[in-house]
């Protein structure tokens, strides 16, 4: 672990169906840039960005948060960290290495229809603009 402020636990939120025990790894495409084949797992110490981040995820499955432990270093997100917000306020972390699912979490608070719209929004404005850069 590097700088990273957090011990966990951790949340990753996903569309997909996975079972406890299993690893998340990088190498699959960015929600928010399906282009580009990311490097890194991202993951959160917040259980509601996680829930944030499973609603906004490609495809139409039920969106799902898990409580991961990462498996080796991880460092803060630098999309987010000091150059978006100063800090790390979102709790934010990637890892080159695989995370492994403790537990489904169930408890996590779902966004209105009004709020996801919003988001999307927010993101398809994120990709239709040069800046929107994502650090791979």
């Amino acid at each position: 672990m590097s700088d990273a402020l957090d011990a966990g636990p951790f949340f990753h939120g996903t569309k997909a169906d996975l079972a406890v025990g299993g690893l998340l790894t990088a190498g699959f495409r960015s929600n928010y840039r399906p282009e580009i084949v990311m490097n890194h797992i991202y993951f959160t110490a917040l259980r509601d960005g996680a829930g944030l981040a499973a609603e906004l995820a490609a495809g139409d499955a039920e969106p799902r948060v898990y409580e991961v432990e990462p498996l080796g270093a991880f460092e803060n997100d630098p999309n987010v960290t000091d150059k978006k917000f100063p800090g790390n306020p979102t709790r934010s972390y990637r890892s080159t290495e695989p995370l492994r699912i403790v537990r489904e979490v169930l408890d996590w608070t779902r966004l209105s229809p009004e709020a996801l719209q919003t988001w999307r929004e927010r993101l398809a404005a994120i990709r239709d603009d040069e800046r929107g850069e994502i650090i791979n």
